[in-house]
């Protein structure tokens, strides 16, 4: 173990975001009844952990030290990682979770991220596995299971990560193709070179490690291309979609606790965490997002998220009263003030 926490850096997805989840809102969410793991992994850790917990991530580059690869962390117990997503860990990117997420959260988070990504690593069987795959099988599949540039040419390999190969690839048939080869492809038959046990291995090395749950779209975010229409005048102070009207006070007291850490009490984008975010945090006072952004253009960006960016979609997370009292207040501080417009 390295002398930071091997939990460092983990679940900084909210805090790279305009808004987090509840953030201590005095009225419980509609959806707060049933905890979901998965979207609790998606929407908080993918971003420095990556969707299959190894640590491949976009953010991966702008945090020292990098994010954790579950796969290979067989040191990380339940109750570490339990203390460390909830009180965090001093000097690193690594933040306590207490005030956007319950204990019952918290630990269905660590539970899923055992039981999705360290099982590799907690078993020994599905650790020689790695290591047959890796000599035997990574050279035309790859290391993540969707085919390697060296098997380009040749008829494609089996992509492990697609639902297809989960719907139709069940052990015997692995098993089988292995052992036996696929005749008229480049897959060899391995059983005069590997033993019984070695092929039953990789086999459950491959459905445990790199056949893993799709989470694409869990969150909802949407990818966004093109030019929009920048609103005018009268299209500035027009009201949401939904509706609601926003609530000044809540909003404000949900971007305090949760989003100035990113975006800065002051909207610009300067908040104390900004520096391990790349790209940077929107800056609310900047011409052209005053130009730009209306409370329903604001809502939008909370609810559908920002691909490419640490901005993840609180559509699942958050009720749409929460997503519209933030909006609400990021419009009036920031939008309408630096127009000259009342911001109170």
């Amino acid at each position: 173990m390295t002398r930071h926490f091997p939990f460092t850096s983990s679940l900084l997805l909210v805090v790279f975001s305009l808004v987090s989840a509840v953030a201590g809102a005095a009225e419980p969410t509609a959806q707060s009844a049933a905890v979901r793991p998965d979207v609790l992994y998606h929407n908080y850790c993918s971003v420095c952990h990556g969707d299959r917990g190894d640590g491949n991530s976009r953010a991966k580059g702008s945090l020292v030290p990098p994010p954790k690869d579950f796969t290979r962390a067989p040191e990380l117990t339940r109750e570490t990682m339990i203390t460390i997503i909830t009180h965090g860990k001093p000097g690193t990117a690594m933040t306590g979770w207490t005030t956007q997420l319950n204990a019952k959260e918290i630990a269905a988070l660590a539970d899923y991220i055992r039981s999705t990504f360290q099982q590799v690593s907690l078993d020994p069987k599905l650790q020689r596995g790695r290591t047959v795959y890796a000599q035997n099988c990574m050279v035309c599949h790859g290391e993540r299971g969707q085919g390697a540039p060296s098997a380009a040419g040749l008829i494609p390999p089996r992509d492990f990560t697609t639902p297809r190969a989960r719907a139709e690839l069940t052990r015997e048939r692995m098993l089988g193709a292995v052992t036996n080869g696929r005749p008229n492809t480049a897959m060899a038959a391995f059983a005069g070179r590997l033993p019984a046990s070695d092929i039953e291995a990789v086999v459950d090395y491959v459905r445990a490690g790199l056949m893993l749950p799709a989470t694409g779209g869990i969150s909802g975010t949407k990818a966004r291309a093109g030019q929009e229409s920048l609103p005018d005048a009268e299209g500035m102070d027009l009201p949401f979609a939904n509706g609601l009207s926003g609530d000044l006070r809540k909003g404000e007291k949900m971007y305090m606790a949760n989003c100035a850490t990113c975006h800065g009490t002051k909207g610009d984008g300067k908040g104390p965490r900004a520096y391990f975010i790349n790209p940077k945090p929107r800056n609310f006072i900047d011409k052209n997002f005053r130009l730009a952004f209306n409370r329903q253009a604001i809502y939008t960006a909370v609810h559908d998220g920002r691909l490419g960016a640490e901005m993840p979609a609180w559509s699942k997370v958050l009720s749409e009263q929460e997503m519209t009292d933030v909006s609400e207040f990021v419009f009036r501080r920031f939008v309408q003030q630096g127009r000259g417009k009342a911001g109170k």
